[in-house]
């Protein structure tokens, strides 16, 4: 499974996203998904740091971008394995991560810790994992505090260049990085979209942003923002559509398609709109996301709500702009 896919609304589809903490710094190892021993514990007091280099030194690097302290505004760094692997790690045994076939052992670093090694403050800054196919996946603080995700290093004891292909059957290589879970519970529940698992891989680029920022750009808009089923969509529609869907210079880019051609559907058909949303191959062959017909009317009408808040785009908004230096 290349990610996540819950329904689509082009060619390439439409994701439905929301999106971090470990809370303990541990060295554990698990036999079973969800089940851990601690070893070498380091003191609850003790935080890690990392030194953020300001050149590449490997294509496995991985780049690190947002708002970071002491570093200018707009500017990348990046962490090689060795420097992530200095870090505090966690090893499980998962058995619920469709982006394996089976029962797979994964070490890592949890996001909690990563962004305690960047200097972050979890409470205010969430973080934001960037694919290699523009593809976005969001972690505020709730969901790490509640699913405690961790950047992947290695799979049943590989580096990426032994790591399995994609569950897809596609071929492609799932490094330089992946995010997963020790188990996934959905901590939350809309209607009938439940909170999903946000385990996207080909991660290249992590990002510190303030998540105020991040989802703002998204936020329901006119005089009916505050109604509760408009509510009830915008939370839907960040953590899944916000995935591929860009708002400007927010949100993931893999689709290609911009959150302002959504919200034109959902005003000017919202049947084709909820169609789409059901079973975006019935109206696109080539749509590369499967059936979503778990969605309930009362579902569909909240997304519909939502997207219905924005007003119309000029045509510039509509494109995707550039990003130097980004993937």
């Amino acid at each position: 499974m290349r990610r996540l896919w819950i329904g689509s609304l082009a060619a390439a589809g439409i994701l439905l996203a929301y999106g971090i903490g470990f809370d303990s710094a541990r060295r554990t190892d698990a036999s079973t998904s969800g089940s851990l021993r601690e070893q070498d514990a380091p003191p609850a007091s003790s935080v890690s740091s990392v030194k953020l280099r300001t050149e590449r030194q490997s294509p496995t690097d991985l780049e690190i971008g947002g708002e970071l302290r002491r570093v200018p505004r707009g500017a990348s760094r990046y962490l090689t394995r060795e420097d992530l692997l200095t870090l505090p790690q966690v090893t499980y045994t998962v058995t619920d991560d469709p982006n394996f076939t089976g029962p797979t052992e994964i070490s890592g670093v949890p996001l909690e810790e990563l962004t305690r090694a960047l200097g972050a403050v979890p409470q205010e800054e969430m973080v934001v994992a960037i694919c290699d196919d523009k593809y976005r996946a969001n972690y505020p603080h709730d969901y790490v505090a509640a699913h405690h995700p961790l950047l992947v290093l290695t799979i049943n004891g590989q580096p990426p260049s032994g790591w399995p292909k994609d569950s897809g059957g596609h071929g492609d290589d799932m490094g330089p990085y992946l995010v997963s879970h020790p188990a996934f519970t959905p901590s939350f529940k809309i209607f009938s979209h439940a909170d999903e698992p946000q385990i996207p891989w080909g991660v290249v680029r992590i990002e510190l942003r303030k998540q105020n920022a991040v989802f703002g750009a998204i936020a329901p808009r006119g005089n009916r923002a505050a109604a509760a089923r408009v509510e009830a969509g915008y939370r839907i529609a960040r953590q899944n559509c916000f995935r591929c869907h860009n708002m400007g210079r927010e949100g993931g880019q893999k689709s290609g398609i911009s959150w302002w051609v959504l919200s034109k559907r959902a005003v000017t058909s919202s049947r084709y709109f909820a169609d789409y949303v059901r079973d975006p191959r019935a109206k696109n062959p080539v749509a590369q996301m499967p059936a979503n017909s778990g969605y309930d009317d009362r579902t569909i009408e909240a997304l519909t709500a939502y997207f219905q808040t924005f007003p119309p785009p000029d045509a510039a908004s509509i494109l995707i702009p550039p990003q130097k230096g980004k993937p």
